[in-house]
C-alpha cells in the first residue's frame, strides 16, 4: 500500500516521526522514545500508522502469528501515561491466502487530539499481551500541516486497567470511582473518550469475551449515554479469510480489527465548570471464573470551532486498494467517499470534483444534513471511466482523485482538508452469460430459520440496484446450478450472503463432525468452456481457507457474448419452459409455453457449464434423450432470437 495515496493528501507540508520498529516477540511493553515536533506549528491532522506483519518463528514455536492478541499504545511522558489506540492481532495462519509471508496490515488513527502530549520528547509504548511471537510492529506518526477542527485545551486521564466483572466481593464499580474534576478556561466544549473491551470467559455465560453488557456514563450522577460492550460484526471483517474463531462475535473486538473508541459528548460542561463523571456497568454476578473489561477512559476540553462551515474529505472507501476496504473493492462505477463535518454549522450540500487520474473529470453535488462533528459515507455519481477501464485491455493499478469545491453553495472555509487520491485497481470483466453453482452446506452458529432452509443466498444486481438473477430460496445440502444472462457492457454487482456468518465451509465444523455441518462450494464458470472465473475473496480451492464469513461482494464488468446466444434479457414474461420427469433417467419432456410457435435453440449445460448437447426446437412439446449423460445436475437453455427471450429450466439426471 503506497500511504501517500492513501493517507489525507494535505498541500501542506506533512512530517513523518518513526516510532516503534520491533518484533512482538512476547508478552511485554515494548518502549521506544521519540522526538516529536517541538509545538510550535499547527497540525489540521495527526495520524498514528501501526504497521503489523509477521516474522518467521523458531521451528516447533507453537500458535506464531496465530492467535488474537491484544496489543495496546500509549504515549507516556514525564507527567502523563495515555491510551492512543488499540487493535486484536488476526488469527493470521500460514498459507491462507490473505497471509503469505509478506503481509502487512496497516491500522490508522486520528491522534489530533493528544498533540499536547505529542510534543517534544516522549516514550511510545506497545503493550502486547500475546503468549506467543511471530508478529512484527511499525509505528510511524504523519503531522499533517494547518488547522484542527479545534484546539485542545486539556487533557484529563480518567481509569485504566483490566478488572474482573460479576464478582460480588470485589464488583467492578470499586475500580472506576466517580472523579470530580474541573474544566479549564476557554473550555466551549468536552468529551469523554472511553474504550472497553471483554476478555476471559466465566462458568456462567462466557462474559466477558462471548456475552455483551452494558456500560453508563454518569456526569454528576445522572445517565448521559448508555453504551453496549459488543460488536455485531465481526463475521463482516475486512481481513478475511482467517484462522481460528474470526466469526464469532465479541465483547467490543473482532481479531485482526481495530477497537472501537466511544465519544460521549459532556453537556453544560464550560470553561471552570466543576462536574463529577463517572462509570456503571450492567448488574451482573457469578461464581467461579471471572472474566474482565479492559477499560481506558480521558475527557478532551476544547476551545471554540476554528470554522463555521468546513467539511472535510477524510476517505476514499471506493475505489480503493487500501486493506480496511477489501470487501468493498474492486468497487463499481459510483466511488463512495467518507465526509467529517469540521465546523461549527449543518452542512446541507457539497460539491464534488472527481476522476481517474489524466482523464475526465466529474462533478456532483450531495444534498442531505450533516451535523457538527459527524461523519457520512456518500456515492458519487457514477464515473464513466471506471467502466470503460475494466472494458479495456489494461488491468494495473490506478489513482483516483477526488476534492471537494462547495460546501452549502459557498466556498469552503478550510480547504487544506478537501483533497484525496487513492490508489485502486479495476474491477474485472466478466462474459455476459455464466454459469453458478451453489453447494449448500447445513445451517451455521447464528442462523434461526426453517429446519431445511439453506442460509446461503446470492443476487445479482445492476448499479440501479435491480435484481436481474438470484437463488434466494434453497435447501440445506443441496446442488443448485444456475444460468446467468446479462446485457453486454454492463456493471454489476454478484453478492452472496450467509445468515449464519460461517461461509460455506468453515475449519471448526470440520474438526467437530459431531456437529453435522457439511461443507459448501460457491463455483461461477463460463459456459461453454467450463472455465472458473475468479473472484476477489473467495476462491475456490475446497478448504476453509476462503471462508467469507457473513458473505462477500463481487463488482464486475460484461464486455461482450460470451457463447452463441442473441438475446441478453432475463424476463419474467414471454416463453416459459417445463421440464418433465425431473429428475430425468432416458428422456427429459420439454414443454415451452407462452409462444405461438417454438423454432429457437435448446441446450444442455452440465453441473461444470459446458454445453453437452445442442438441437433446434420442434415445436412447443419436445423430447430430448438423455443416453451418454452422466448423473448430475443440468440447465436447460431456449433461446429465440425473434422474441429476445431465454429461458432457463434446471433437472437431475439419476
Amino acid at each position: 500500500m503506497a500511504l501517500s495515496a492513501t493517507l489525507y493528501a494535505a498541500p501542506g507540508d506533512t512530517t513523518w516521526v518513526q516510532a516503534n520498529i520491533v518484533q512482538l516477540n512476547n508478552y511485554n511493553n515494548f518502549d521506544t522514545a521519540v522526538v516529536f515536533p517541538n509545538g510550535s506549528t499547527s497540525y489540521r491532522k495527526i495520524l498514528m500508522v501501526f504497521t503489523l506483519g509477521e516474522y518467521a518463528c523458531a521451528a516447533g514455536t507453537q500458535y506464531c502469528h496465530q492467535w488474537d492478541y491484544t496489543v495496546t499504545n500509549y504515549v507516556m511522558t514525564k507527567t502523563d501515561t495515555l491510551e492512543l489506540s488499540r487493535f486484536i492481532t488476526p488469527y493470521a495462519n500460514t498459507g491462507t491466502p490473505r497471509f503469505p509471508s509478506t503481509w502487512k496490515q496497516h491500522y490508522m488513527y486520528d491522534v489530533t487530539d493528544f498533540y499536547t502530549l505529542l510534543k517534544d520528547t516522549a516514550t511510545i509504548r506497545i503493550f502486547y499481551s500475546g503468549y506467543s511471537g511471530g508478529f512484527t510492529a511499525n509505528v510511524k506518526f504523519a503531522f499533517i500541516e494547518g488547522t484542527p477542527q479545534r484546539n485542545v485545551l486539556g487533557v484529563d486521564p480518567l481509569w485504566r486497567g483490566a478488572f474482573s466483572y460479576g464478582n460480588s466481593a470485589d464488583p467492578i464499580i470499586n475500580h472506576v470511582p466517580a472523579k470530580s474534576l474541573t474544566a479549564p478556561v476557554g473550555t466551549q466544549s468536552a468529551e469523554m473518550k472511553f474504550t472497553v473491551t471483554g476478555h476471559g470467559s466465566d462458568n456462567t455465560t462466557q462474559c466477558c469475551e462471548f456475552a455483551s453488557h452494558n456500560y453508563s456514563v454518569l456526569l454528576n450522577s445522572s445517565s448521559i449515554a448508555q453504551k453496549a460492550i459488543w460488536r455485531t460484526d465481526c463475521g463482516l471483517n475486512e481481513l478475511y479469510a482467517q484462522g481460528g474463531t474470526w466469526i464469532y462475535n465479541r465483547g467490543n473486538w473482532c481479531p485482526g480489527d481495530a477497537v472501537h473508541t466511544n465519544s460521549h459528548p459532556l453537556p453544560a460542561v464550560t470553561a471552570n465548570t466543576t462536574y463529577s463523571l463517572g462509570v456503571t456497568f450492567d448488574p451482573y454476578t457469578t461464581t467461579g471464573n471471572y472474566g474482565d473489561y479492559a477499560l481506558e477512559g480521558h475527557v478532551f476540553y476544547y476551545g471554540n470551532f476554528n470554522h463555521a462551515v468546513d467539511a472535510s474529505l477524510d476517505d476514499i472507501i471506493s475505489p480503493s486498494n487500501f486493506e480496511d476496504h477489501y470487501r468493498e473493492n474492486p468497487s463499481s462505477n459510483s466511488p463512495v467517499v467518507r465526509v467529517h463535518n469540521s465546523g461549527s454549522s449543518t452542512i446541507n450540500s457539497i460539491t464534488f470534483s472527481y476522476n481517474v487520474k489524466d482523464s475526465v473529470v466529474t462533478q456532483y453535488t450531495w444534498n442531505g444534513t450533516l451535523l457538527s462533528q459527524q461523519d457520512t459515507n456518500i456515492a458519487l455519481a457514477p464515473l464513466n471511466t471506471l467502466t470503460n477501464m475494466s472494458l479495456g485491455a489494461a488491468n494495473g493499478t490506478y489513482i483516483f482523485n477526488a476534492k471537494i469545491t462547495a460546501v452549502n453553495g459557498g466556498a469552503d472555509e478550510d480547504s487544506t482538508n478537501n483533497k484525496f487520491s487513492s490508489n485502486f485497481v479495476a474491477a474485472p470483466t466478466w462474459p455476459t452469460a455464466f454459469s453458478i453453482t451453489l453447494n449448500t452446506n447445513t445451517e451455521g452458529i447464528n442462523f434461526i430459520g426453517p429446519g431445511d432452509q439453506s442460509e446461503t443466498t446470492w443476487q445479482i444486481t445492476d448499479m440501479n440496484n435491480n435484481v436481474l438473477a438470484s437463488r434466494l430460496i434453497d435447501s440445506t445440502s443441496m446442488t443448485y446450478v444456475d444460468t446467468v444472462i446479462l446485457p453486454s457492457f454492463g456493471f454489476y454487482k454478484l453478492s452472496i450472503t450467509d445468515a449464519g456468518c460461517d461461509g460455506l465451509h468453515w475449519w471448526v465444523w470440520d474438526q467437530n463432525p459431531s456437529y453435522g455441518v457439511t461443507a459448501g462450494s460457491f463455483i461461477v464458470k463460463k459456459l461453454g468452456t467450463g472455465a472458473t472465473i475468479p473472484m476477489k475473496g473467495y476462491v475456490y480451492s475446497g478448504t476453509f481457507n476462503n471462508d467469507f464469513g457473513c458473505g462477500f461482494s463481487q463488482y464486475f464488468t460484461t464486455g461482450g457474448v460470451a457463447t452463441n446466444i442473441h438475446t441478453l434479457s432475463l424476463k419474467d414474461n414471454g416463453p416459459a419452459i417445463i421440464a418433465f420427469p425431473n429428475p430425468a433417467q432416458d428422456n427429459i419432456n420439454i414443454t415451452i409455453s407462452g409462444v405461438q410457435s417454438a423454432k429457437g435453440q435448446l441446450e444442455l449445460i452440465d453441473g461444470q457449464g459446458r454445453s453437452v448437447l445442442q438441437q433446434k426446437a420442434s415445436g412447443v412439446n419436445n423430447v430430448i434423450s438423455l443416453n451418454g449423460l452422466s448423473n448430475g445436475v443440468y440447465t436447460i437453455l431456449y433461446t429465440d432470437p425473434k422474441v429476445s427471450q431465454i429461458q432457463t429450466r434446471m433437472f437431475i439426471v439419476k
